[in-house]
């Protein structure tokens, strides 16, 4: 059963707020040494407490006051079951239905990843690294991050010069329309990309930013 919500800002019903643990616990628990997961719930910097539902942010080192993306997330990606990477990158705009979100994911997800990381691109390798990330061999930096365990997001940033402005390009695996709706992979890429800015945000002074 799908929950039935905008999961752009994770509101449902015309606006109420859906409690998504008291409903959906059990699928989220089920994911414990599922689909990439070991037994903790752990992505993103973020962990989940199986228990209560409550998700504390590693990074941040606070609880997370508004969970209901998060389990709309896993909640969905519960539902799947795994599969081999295909190997083969997609920008948003080329997974099913993605062309119709891809200016809002452009705007929330890759552009912020340009104006953060575009003059400092080894700044953006360190992020990653604190979120799981590796480093791959495309051009300036790239990067591939694991949004969740069997969904991989690859961050490939050119660095600006005197002459063009940084650019980024942001693509997914093209099994990742195996584990998400295209809707929920848009709030998945905006998500990391929102996490590669509060390392950014929290670790400055270390990363000599």
């Amino acid at each position: 059963m799908d929950i039935e919500c905008d999961s752009w800002i994770a509101r449902c019903d015309g606006g109420a707020r859906l409690d998504i643990w008291r409903i959906y616990a059990n699928d989220i628990r089920g994911l414990s040494g599922r689909l990439g997961f070991e037994r903790n719930l752990r992505f993103l910097g973020y962990s989940v407490e199986l228990d209560s539902g409550n998700v504390f942010d590693e990074i941040l080192g606070s609880y997370v006051r508004d969970v209901e993306t998060l389990h709309t997330l896993l909640v969905h990606y519960s539902k799947a079951e795994p599969v081999e990477r295909a190997g083969e990158l997609l920008k948003f705009k080329d997974l099913p239905g993605g062309y119709a979100y891809d200016e809002a994911f452009v705007q929330r997800a890759v552009s912020p990843v340009a104006q953060m990381f575009g003059r400092n691109p080894e700044t953006l390798m360190k992020a990653a690294e604190v979120l799981g990330g590796v480093r791959l061999h495309f051009d300036d930096i790239s990067v591939e991050i694991s949004a969740l365990p069997k969904i991989p997001i690859t961050y490939v940033l050119w660095k600006g010069d005197d002459e063009f402005e940084p650019s980024v390009s942001v693509f997914f695996d093209a099994s990742a329309s195996h584990y998400l709706p295209t809707e929920d992979l848009a709030v998945l890429g905006e998500l990391t990309t929102q996490r590669l800015a509060h390392v950014l945000d929290y670790k400055k002074k270390e990363f000599g930013y």
